[in-house]
């Protein structure tokens, strides 16, 4: 192919434009949704099976732990995989993960409750099928990252990663509501088990069905670096996908070296998003005990479950609020979404602390939410949009390890602090965001210098 053949129609100076089909956002969006719905519909129903089992709290949240602890670790080989691999193949990878871990989970419980296992052996089991959620289905979140990140401009990357992000806000509403709907005298608990891994084998069956193949010969090149960049492009070349002048530019780079935490161009954005997110995590552990405490239910925790639910319920409608409505309405960029949205988080985590009613707490904890879910995509699309087009799969990666930290020891430790002090507790999430405050005000990159084209 001659070098003419290569030139765009536009200036060269004149931003490309990226987007993704309307089709394949929705089944990316699908593939995250599954997963994050299916965990909040079985932490609805893991406390009543603890119960069940008599199994102290404690060691149900162990198991989770554990997973968290697998998915930090693997996720960024996962993501690096998918430089190799393609996004696509990784993303099947996760939703198998998924599936098996969710579906044996069930088994194992189901055999604990019926008798078959005692109860010791039914959380061993559990926990052992729990890691393969963090083993294998830390394969999908970067895969979709990367496949978003590598089909969008730049400027329009802080969206279309809110749009997907928004799947685990909107997972967090339809889990816990679906959960008791699903559940059958047949199956009685386990029942949201066995509906959601169906549910996630009719999305995989949909991923490898109408999905494109991406399969690159070496990291970030390959069709994975050519895809839909315009509904106008042209397809002569290929019959989905058209190359954009920043394309050729990569693919005749050399591959790119392994990108570390500790490089220069991503390391304010990720100190940002674990400080943020190990904020985030502590409100979250603290949320179900504080509305024991403020509505008077520490003698009958049984009748806590309906006003946590619906606060929690509520905090998830803010996220989306902030994921569907605010960044696009406002068009805001990576460094204004994390600050505004941290600053956001702060105030109603303060004023959660002082909250005592069922709607005070309601209306705190969702402004809480409505910042945090400005934060989040922001920490997301900064650290994608510091690295090159070639390194997206290993942002992505090391993104998703990040997030995974933040819920391994967060949650416990704001639990504990909060039940030695509640005013400890809530004073070291309030510094968590301060500090978010402080190095982004400071060490963030400016919008305009981010998702202007390069």
């Amino acid at each position: 192919m001659t070098s003419s053949n290569l030139q765009p129609d536009a200036p060269p100076n004149q931003p490309t434009t990226a987007t993704l089909p309307r089709g394949r956002l929705v089944l990316l969006f699908m593939v995250m949704l599954v997963t994050a719905a299916g965990n909040t519909a079985m932490q609805s129903v893991m406390p009543a099976i603890g119960t069940a089992l008599k199994v102290e709290d404690f060691w149900i949240s162990l198991a989770y732990t554990w997973s968290a602890l697998l998915w930090m670790i693997c996720a960024p080989w996962w993501a690096r995989k998918s430089d190799q691999r393609g996004r696509k193949a990784m993303m099947a990878i996760g939703l198998m993960g998924f599936i098996s871990s969710f579906g044996l989970c069930g088994l194992a419980l189901y055999l604990g409750l019926h008798g078959y296992l005692g109860a010791l052996g039914t959380l061993l089991l559990f926990a052992l099928c729990r890691s393969l959620y963090g083993l294998f289905g830390s394969a999908a979140p970067p895969a979709v990252q990367a496949y978003v990140a590598s089909r969008t401009s730049r400027a329009e990357r802080t969206q279309a990663l809110s749009l997907i992000s928004s799947s685990f806000g909107l997972g967090t509403v339809l889990g816990p509501a679906l959960a008791p709907l699903l559940i059958l005298p047949l199956l009685g608990l386990v029942s949201p088990f066995l509906a959601f891994t169906l549910i996630a084998v009719i999305v995989l069956i949909a991923l490898r069905l109408r999905l494109p193949d991406d399969t690159p010969a070496f990291a970030g090149r390959g069709d994975v670096m050519a895809a839909p960049f315009s509904a106008n492009s042209n397809a002569s070349r290929q019959s989905d996908d058209d190359d954009t002048e920043a394309e050729i530019a990569d693919a005749a780079a050399p591959p790119p070296d392994k990108l570390s935490w500790k490089d220069s161009r991503m390391r304010p954005w990720l100190v940002a998003g674990l400080l943020g997110g190990h904020a985030q995590a502590a409100v979250m552990g603290i949320i179900g005990f504080l509305v024991l405490d403020r509505l008077g239910l520490r003698a009958t925790p049984e009748l806590g479950a309906g006003p946590t639910g619906r606060i929690l319920m509520m905090g998830a409608l803010a996220t989306l609020l902030a994921q569907w409505g605010l960044i696009p309405m406002l068009k805001l960029g990576p460094r204004a979404s994390c600050l505004w949205g941290i600053a956001l988080a702060a105030i109603g985590t303060g004023l959660l602390a002082f909250a005592h009613a069922e709607h005070t707490i309601m209306v705190c904890f969702a402004l809480a939410s409505l910042g945090f879910g400005l934060f989040r995509p922001g920490f997301t699309a900064g650290s994608s949009l510091a690295v090159s087009r070639a390194e997206q799969g290993q942002s992505a990666g090391i993104v998703a390890s990040v997030n995974g930290a933040a819920y391994i020891f967060a949650p416990a430790i704001g639990v504990w602090l909060y039940g030695h002090s509640q005013w400890i507790g809530f004073a070291v999430i309030e510094a968590l965001c301060l500090a978010v405050i402080v190095l982004g005000w400071r060490s963030l990159s400016v919008d305009d210098g981010l998702t202007g084209a390069r």
